[in-house]
């Protein structure tokens, strides 16, 4: 039987999106994540971060600066009972930077690609899975895998509204979606 899980995003929904956050003095965690994430655990959904990181083809960090901060990350909801399954991300941009990694991939979201590398590596099941995200790309990725159950965390990029997604104002706003799960 195939495992529901929990899809994040990382800048802002795990962290305050300070834009291009790449060390751990710049990553400030959302109220309510570590929250949220255990009462998901609870539940027995499975957590899986599902992150576009652009700043590496752009230049202004490393896939090894990402890489530790994210094992730190991971660490810290480790040290709160939290496990995250596997942090998912894109390194790609579609035309900024001029490395190998400045190109079209299917791994950017709004492309489906990291979900659906999840739900094959992991046996998700997408149609009882939920994705949290703060952009409308995030939505689409989630729309695009499958996924029914979708919530857009206000943000400054949450405008359009012909995106299907319940509009959150805060994290907290999703925790009683687990309650009865």
């Amino acid at each position: 039987m195939a495992d529901r899980a929990l899809f994040l995003d990382r800048d802002g929904v795990i962290n305050v999106d300070h834009g291009y956050v790449y060390q751990q003095e710049s990553f400030e965690f959302i109220p309510e994540i570590f929250e949220l994430c255990k009462k998901a655990q609870a539940a027995g959904y499975r957590i899986f971060v599902i992150t576009n990181q652009a700043g590496i083809a752009r230049g202004y960090y490393s896939v090894d600066d990402f890489n530790e901060l994210t094992f730190w990350m991971v660490e810290e909801f480790q040290q709160r009972g939290i496990v995250i399954d596997k942090v998912y991300f894109c390194p790609h941009h579609p035309d900024k930077g001029n490395t190998e990694l400045t190109r079209q991939c299917n791994c950017r979201k709004p492309e489906p690609g990291m979900i659906l590398q999840a739900q094959s590596e992991f046996n998700v099941d997408i149609t009882n899975s939920i994705f949290i995200g703060d952009k409308i790309s995030d939505m689409q990725a989630a729309n695009a895998a499958g996924i029914k159950k979708k919530y857009l965390l206000a943000s400054r990029y949450d405008e359009d509204e012909s995106i299907s997604a319940t509009r959150i104002a805060n994290l907290s706003e999703v925790l009683d979606v687990f309650e009865n799960a």
